[in-house]
C-alpha cells in the first residue's frame, strides 16, 4: 500500500548511515582486487567515484517514485509492464537480490566461524550460515525502524574497523615490497588502458544495478517536504545517502580489496584477515565483515526481495513470509560457489537491470510526467490492465535494452539504460498508449496526480486507492468519491 507522510520516518541522516551500513559489503573487495591487475589504485578510486556517484543519480532519479507517491518498485511495475507482466521482472529483481543475500551470509558466516574458532575451537560454517540467515530474517521481518535502529549501531562500528583494517593491509603490502599507489600486476595502456578504466566504472554501477531499479521500495520511507516543487529539495534527503554516502563508502570498500590484493593476492577477505592477523584483532575484524553483511542484507537485499515476493503472492502472503521466502532462494542457490564469478555477472546483471531503470525513467518522467493515476494501480481492470495485464511495449524494450547490453558488456549499465528507455518511449507513446489511454497522460492534472507536490497521500479504501483529500461516500462495489 501506499505509505502516507506520517509513515515516512527516515530523515538525511538515518538514510546515509543505512547506506553506509548497506555499503559496506565484501563483494566490493573483488572490484579493488580486480582493478589493481590492469590499473592503478588512483584510476580505480576515480573510476569507483564516478560509477558509484552515477548509479546514485540513478538511484535517486527512479526513488522519486517512491518520495512522490509512497509506491513501492513492484507496484508502479504496474504501469510499464502490467498487473500481471509486473511480476516477471519484478521475480527476476527478487531472485538477484535473494542470491545477494546468500552470498553476504556466507561471508558473514565464515567470519563468525572463524571468530567461534578463536574463542572456542569451534569449525562449522554451514552451522553458523544458518544461525546468522536466521538472525538477519528476523531483524528484517521486525520492519524498516528495527532496520534503521541496527544500521545507527553498526555504521560507526563499521567504519572505525574498516580504517584499522586499512592500514594493517597498507603496512603489509609494504612489507612485501609493494607500494599500494603505483604497484600494478599486469599494467596495460591505451586502448586496453581505457577498457579497463570502464570495466571498473561499469562494476560499481553493476554492484547496485539490482538497488538502482527498486529504490522506491525503501525511498517511499525517507521523509520529504509536502507541497515542495523543486526536485533536488524533495529528494534532498535521498541524495544524500544514493550519492554522498554510498560514493565514499562503496570507494572506500574498494580500495580495501585493492590493497587486500596488493598485500596478498587476495581479495577474498576473510582469508585475507586470517593472514594479515591474529588472535584478538583477527576476531575484532570479523566481527566488523559478521555487521557488514548484516547491515548490507537487510536494506539492500532482503527488503526488496520480500516487497517482491509478497506483491506476487497477494494479501494471503504477508511480507513477513516474503523475508523468508527471500532467505530460502538465497540459500538453494548455494551461494558459497558463486563468488569467482562475480565480475562477468556484475557486468550482465547491470546491463539486463538497467534496461528496467531506463523504461522506469521513460514511464515516469518523459510519458508521465511524474502524475501518476494511483487509483487504477491497484485495480485489477484498470487503466493497467492493458492486453491481458501485459504491456508489450515495456517487455519488447526490456528485451531489446538487455539483449544490447548483453552484447556490449563492458558499457553494459549505460547502454542496457539508453536503449531501453528510447524504445519503451517511442513504442508506448506513438503505439501502445495509442490503444490504451492513459488517464494522467490524457489530463496531465497536478491535483488528480501528483502526490506529496500537491500535499497528498494515497490512502485504501476497500481494495481501491483514493487520495486523502477524498471522502468515500459508497464503499460498496467500486467506490464514488465527492471532493472534500
Amino acid at each position: 500500500m501506499p505509505v502516507p507522510h506520517s509513515d515516512k520516518t527516515i530523515g538525511a541522516l538515518g538514510f546515509a548511515l543505512i547506506w553506509i551500513g548497506m555499503a559496506v559489503v565484501l563483494a566490493a573487495f573483488a572490484i579493488g582486487g580486480a582493478g589493481v591487475q590492469h590499473l592503478s589504485l588512483g584510476w580505480v578510486i576515480l573510476a569507483t567515484i564516478i560509477g558509484s556517484a552515477a548509479i546514485g543519480l540513478f538511484m535517486t532519479i527512479i526513488g522519486d517514485i517512491g518520495i512522490e507517491h509512497g509506491l513501492s518498485f513492484p507496484v508502479y511495475m504496474r504501469a510499464p509492464f502490467g498487473t500481471i507482466g509486473t511480476h516477471i521482472p519484478s521475480v527476476i529483481r527478487g531472485f538477484a537480490a535473494s542470491c545477494w543475500f546468500g552470498i553476504n551470509t556466507y561471508f558473514g558466516s565464515t567470519a563468525m566461524n572463524g571468530i567461534l574458532n578463536i574463542l572456542f575451537d569451534f569449525d562449522n560454517w554451514f552451522l553458523c550460515y544458518i544461525i546468522f540467515a536466521a538472525a538477519q530474517l528476523i531483524n528484517t521481518a521486525l520492519g524498516i525502524k528495527a532496520i534503521e535502529r541496527f544500521a545507527d549501531l553498526a555504521a560507526p562500528v563499521i567504519i572505525i574497523i574498516s580504517a584499522w583494517m586499512y592500514t594493517t593491509l597498507s603496512e603489509k603490502a609494504l612489507e612485501e615490497g609493494r607500494h599500494i599507489w603505483s604497484w600494478v600486476e599486469n599494467p596495460v595502456t591505451g586502448r586496453a588502458a581505457i577498457t579497463a578504466f570502464i570495466v571498473v566504472i561499469m562494476s560499481n554501477m553493476g554492484f547496485w544495478s539490482t538497488l538502482a531499479a527498486d529504490m522506491p521500495s525503501i525511498s517511499r520511507f525517507i521523509k520529504a517536504p509536502k507541497y515542495e516543487k523543486n526536485w533536488f529539495k524533495r529528494n534532498k534527503a535521498s541524495l544524500v545517502g544514493n550519492i554522498l554516502a554510498l560514493t565514499v563508502t562503496q570507494t572506500f570498500m574498494v580500495i580495501i580489496g585493492a590493497v587486500s590484493y596488493i598485500a596478498l593476492k587476495n581479495y577474498d577477505p576473510v582469508v585475507a584477515l586470517q593472514e594479515a592477523a591474529s588472535g584478538f584483532i583477527l576476531g575484532v575484524l570479523l566481527l566488523m565483515i559478521v555487521l557488514a553483511q548484516w547491515s548490507t542484507n537487510t536494506s539492500a537485499n532482503v527488503i526488496p526481495a520480500a516487497t517482491i515476493f509478497s506483491n506476487v503472492g497477494g494479501p494471503k502472503f504477508p511480507f513477513w513470509a516474503g523475508v523468508f521466502a527471500a532467505g530460502f532462494i538465497g540459500t538453494i542457490v548455494q551461494p558459497w560457489s558463486l563468488f569467482n564469478i562475480i565480475i562477468p555477472a556484475l557486468l550482465i546483471c547491470g546491463g539486463v537491470l538497467s534496461a528496467i531503470v531506463g523504461i522506469l525513467f521513460a514511464d515516469y518522467y518523459l510519458l508521465r510526467k511524474r502524475r501518476v493515476n494511483v487509483y487504477d494501480l491497484y485495480k485489477e481492470y484498470g487503466q493497467f490492465r492493458y492486453l491481458n495485464g501485459f504491456n508489450l511495449a515495456g517487455f519488447i524494450a526490456w528485451i531489446v535494452g538487455g539483449t544490447a547490453a548483453y552484447f556490449l558488456t563492458n558499457y553494459s549499465f549505460v547502454v542496457g539504460f539508453l536503449v531501453g528507455a528510447v524504445c519503451y518511449y517511442f513504442l508506448a507513446k506513438y503505439w501502445w498508449f495509442q490503444k490504451y489511454k492513459q488517464a494522467e497522460i490524457e489530463d496531465p492534472n497536478e491535483e488528480k496526480y501528483l502526490g506529496i507536490t500537491v500535499g497528498r497521500d494515497w490512502r485504501i479504501e476497500d481494495n481501491d486507492v483514493v487520495p486523502s483529500s477524498v471522502v468515500v461516500v459508497n464503499t460498496s462495489g467500486n467506490a464514488n468519491v465527492s471532493l472534500d
